[in-house]
């Protein structure tokens, strides 16, 4: 058995990415998980996220976006639409469009299943993925359909609810007249 993989990351331009390395780490959709030399096979779907790897001893991290992921005797090929490197995040340009990408989604006004809505929280996870790599991640992006489900929900915000209760519990007393919540 050999003491390393080759980590082979391709994107629709080309090789992005070929190294000789001791160990992977890479996000699926089901978590993240780890390949060593001698790993079984595997064929996963690659979510978008943060790559870990160790050559020569030390660390290195990249960022990849959706793809596939096969591990087929010492190599670790990794299929993505995106890949950059730390040196490569242009950060300016990031964090403005990341802004520009986040107040158009939280005006949405369109069916949530809209695909150009989809696209555009895909792409709001990958300028998020970047800053993470560069050590400056933006808060956590629960996007889906949670911020419709917020915006509709009759429930008080968790910062209203009285110590000790549940959300049931506080559903309720903000209701009842006389309570610490006040009608909407």
């Amino acid at each position: 058995m050999a003491d390393t993989i080759m980590l082979e990351i391709v994107t629709p331009t080309g090789v992005a990415l070929r190294k000789e390395v001791t160990d992977v780490t890479a996000p699926s959709v089901a978590g993240e998980f780890g390949v060593m030399p001698g790993h079984l096979p595997l064929l996963a779907a690659l979510r978008t996220g943060l790559v870990t790897y160790h050559e020569g001893g030390k660390e290195h991290r990249l960022a990849v976006a959706h793809g596939f992921v096969e591990v087929v005797g010492d190599k670790a090929l990794l299929l993505t639409e995106k890949y950059v490197n730390k040196d490569d995040v242009d950060v300016v340009r990031v964090r403005l469009r990341l802004k520009e990408v986040d107040a158009e989604l939280d005006h949405w006004q369109g069916d949530l299943t809209d695909p150009l809505r989809r696209t555009l929280i895909e792409e709001e996870q990958w300028l998020a993925t970047q800053l993470e790599l560069i050590g400056d991640p933006p808060l956590p992006l629960v996007r889906e359909d949670t911020r419709f489900i917020a915006e509709h929900a009759e429930a008080p915000p968790v910062e209203e609810m009285v110590e000790g209760q549940t959300p049931d519990e506080s559903l309720t007393d903000h209701k009842k007249p006389g309570s610490a919540f006040p009608e909407a």
